[in-house]
């Protein structure tokens, strides 16, 4: 009810840029240049991120922007505000980061892009009145829909269990709480079927959300394609690298497993987020030493 009755007094009411407060509008011009990645060069600003610590099983990521300033700002205003009216131009942030994170491991062969949401509980949802991270996933295949790309939000994973607030938790405290804390729905992994999977989410910060989603969505599928087991190395998680493969079936080595399976077990896993922290940037731009403090968003 929240989101909406901003929506509708946005209406009647003056309002001010959700980014930097200019009077008599929800997102001026130069914020929505900011969310634009407008003068940020090739790339609008973007690239893959990574934490350090990384966590075990985090997929590759691409974030659109850093999480900071205007960006922080707007993030925050969408998912604590309700402020649904930046739910557009998040959407357009988050359809680059999706473009990057495939364009990172070969693109899509003609394949739909199948955007993943990391569920949100009932509990924030409730509370917030949407689900934001759906909310702007379903944004972002529109915009993709739009360039031309066949994309669409399958929502298959769930939460099995309750999980603490992230706020105030570190790396492996995040890492904790989170541990199979997530599931795919049954039938969930058919709907994955054909298409290219990219996980997606409104932020990332310690990484421990997206290797928990990682892994609920592995399990799913593996376990949905029956015969066959994956045996790849978690170090095989790198750009345009292939999963060195220990044993692949469970009943023989002449058996095949069933193609619409395989493919997504064994391909690499892929993640697309609005924003990460600015040092996850310069981890691949600099210095491999160079360390991440969690923060408290999430």
């Amino acid at each position: 009810m929240r989101g909406w009755w901003r929506e509708i007094s946005g209406l009647v009411l003056p309002g001010t840029c959700e980014g930097c407060g200019a009077p008599r509008t929800a997102l001026c011009a130069g914020c929505a240049g900011e969310l634009a990645g407008v003068g940020a060069g090739e790339g609008g600003g973007g690239g893959r991120v990574r934490p350090l610590p990384e966590p075990e099983g985090l997929p590759l990521v691409h974030a659109a922007l850093p999480y900071e300033g205007v960006v922080r700002e707007l993030l925050i205003a969408h998912k604590e505000r309700g402020a649904l009216g930046l739910v557009g131009p998040l959407g357009g942030a988050l359809a680059r980061a999706v473009e990057g994170a495939v364009r990172a491991v070969g693109g899509v062969g003609g394949r739909p892009l199948l955007l993943v949401p990391v569920p949100s509980s009932r509990g924030s949802v409730r509370a917030r009145g949407h689900d934001p991270t759906r909310r702007v996933a379903l944004a972002a295949a529109s915009r993709l829909r739009r360039a031309g790309r066949s994309a669409r939000v399958v929502p298959v994973l769930r939460q099995r269990r309750a999980v603490a607030d992230q706020a105030g938790l570190g790396a492996r405290g995040r890492r904790a709480n989170l541990a199979g804390a997530l599931e795919v729905v049954p039938g969930g992994a058919r709907l994955l079927a054909g298409g290219r999977v990219v996980l997606v989410d409104d932020l990332m910060t310690t990484g421990a959300t997206l290797a928990e989603a990682a892994r609920a969505l592995g399990d799913g599928l593996r376990g949905a394609g029956g015969g066959f087991v994956r045996a790849a190395s978690h170090s095989a998680f790198r750009p345009a690298s292939r999963p060195v493969l220990r044993s692949a079936f469970t009943s023989g080595a002449a058996e095949r497993p069933r193609s619409d399976f395989a493919q997504h077990v064994f391909e690499q896993r892929v993640a697309a987020v609005i924003a990460s922290s600015p040092a996850s940037f310069e981890i691949n731009r600099n210095s491999s030493e160079t360390w991440i403090v969690a923060g408290g968003e999430r």
